[in-house]
């Protein structure tokens, strides 16, 4: 069980880490290009080369920020209905009824309950980290401000630790996502 959820964990994190830079690379070089062309286009040469990049550089953390919880929602979709070692994620129409029905194939509108509840355990399970690594950088770090340290790139790799844990809880906390045998 452990080795399924790990392989799920894995493949969701691939999807959410290129599909949230991809986005970000992509927004990030066409509100670069946008700047280059509002500024009249001028010649390309290496004072321009070296801007064009600071504002590429300016951009993606804004814009990867928003993409994450973009990706974030569209990756939930993918860990439902396939099998890995023997195991797979079944997400159910409803529990008002004695015994629901799972569903076939899930549809983003099929998700949205389970996502809310899915991203709220992700943010406790990473305010928790931050916390833990809160009292970690004051003990042994030398920082002279509280967040010195913190950046979305540290943010990310919280979100990616708490995303294998929060699989673990939702499949024994929330009543509409199971684990079955395949």
């Amino acid at each position: 069980m452990a080795k399924f959820y790990f392989l799920l964990w894995q493949k969701w994190a691939f999807f959410v880490t290129l599909s949230s830079l991809g986005f970000a690379g992509v927004v990030a070089f066409i509100i670069t290009l946008f700047v280059y062309i509002k500024q009249g286009s001028i010649a390309l040469n290496e004072a321009v080369y070296q801007a064009l990049l600071e504002v590429f550089l300016f951009w993606f953390p804004l814009v990867w920020s928003v993409t994450v919880l973009l990706a974030l929602f569209l990756s939930l979709k993918r860990v439902f209905n396939h099998c890995l070692q023997g195991y797979e994620l079944k997400l159910l129409q409803c529990m008002k009824k004695e015994k629901s029905e799972m569903v076939r194939v899930v549809g983003y509108g099929d998700i949205k309950r389970v996502w809310r509840k899915w991203l709220l355990l992700l943010i406790w399970l990473v305010g928790a980290q931050m916390v833990l690594a809160l009292v970690i950088t004051q003990i042994f770090g030398e920082y002279k401000a509280l967040f010195d340290w913190f950046s979305i790139y540290f943010l990310y790799a919280f979100i990616l630790v708490a995303g294998y844990f929060s699989f673990i809880v939702l499949s024994s906390r929330c009543r509409l996502v199971r684990v079955k045998r395949c």
